[in-house]
């Protein structure tokens, strides 16, 4: 446990929780810096199958640290590169599933976006309104978000910097699991529990398979997953799932 982020480990599944509940967990340089200090040192935990982040009933996080950046100028930010921290979490190899409940509101919106999928309660709201601070996303909206639900909404949600509501979100295709908001970090510890109890080198595989989408044609991105498939067969998670289908059992994963 650090300052601004708890940890509680549920079998193999690390859940991630952010600490700042009077300032509905806005996203400081501080609270950044040990998310990804706390999930860097747990992503070479073998024992490690996935993450869990969340906040808390009233907020996922409502958006980063206004008051820490408000007197900061153009010199300071680009020399600092202020919130390129961010890609380091979005590049750790052991899955995240983000469990938003209340707002998740600018930085708060992008940092689930970071997240694998999004398990939401059915009183979330999400959206992108830093329009309304005269300046744009920052940890990655403008892109993701587009490629999530489309440049249309993306467009309205960035331009007009409204909310949506969890319904809408989960149409759109920004929330994977929508559910009842007292069911929703049980939800997602199950789905993690889910996925850890897989070969961890198929599931790191798998996503970057399905991320390499996004930036490669249809037919790289075919060649890649196939490559992929073969290499997997170099394994010993691969012998063991497929002897244990055969035999009718359960595989007994080692992640070798």
């Amino acid at each position: 446990m650090t300052e601004m982020i708890t940890v509680e480990r549920v079998g193999r599944v690390a859940v991630l929780k952010f600490n700042r509940p009077k300032q509905l967990n806005a996203l400081n340089a501080q609270l950044a810096a040990e998310l990804v200090e706390t999930a860097s040192t747990l992503d070479r935990d073998r024992d490690l199958g996935c993450f869990v982040l969340t906040g808390n009933e009233k907020a996922f996080a409502a958006g980063a640290d206004i008051a820490e950046m408000q007197e900061r100028t153009y010199p300071e930010m680009a020399d600092e590169d202020y919130f390129s921290i961010w890609e380091e979490f979005s590049a750790i190899r052991t899955p995240k599933i983000a469990a938003v409940n209340g707002f998740a509101l600018g930085g708060g919106c992008e940092v689930a976006m970071l997240c694998d999928f999004v398990i939401a309660g059915r009183s979330a709201k999400f959206g992108q309104p830093e329009i309304k601070l005269g300046v744009i996303p920052g940890i990655g909206g403008s892109q993701r978000l587009s490629r999530l639900v489309g440049r249309g909404l993306a467009m309205d949600l960035i331009l007009t910097g409204r909310m949506m509501d969890a319904e809408e979100a989960k149409s759109a295709g920004l929330v994977a699991r929508l559910v009842d908001d007292d069911k929703v970090l049980e939800t997602a510890i199950a789905a993690a529990a889910q996925i850890a109890s897989y070969s961890k080198s198929a599931v790191r595989w798998a996503r970057e398979a399905v991320n390499r989408s996004d930036e490669v044609t249809l037919r790289e991105g075919i060649l890649f997953e196939r490559r992929v498939f073969h290499s997997l067969f170099a394994t010993q998670d691969q012998k063991e799932g497929m002897q244990a289908f055969i035999e009718k059992r359960t595989p007994k994963f080692s992640g070798k």
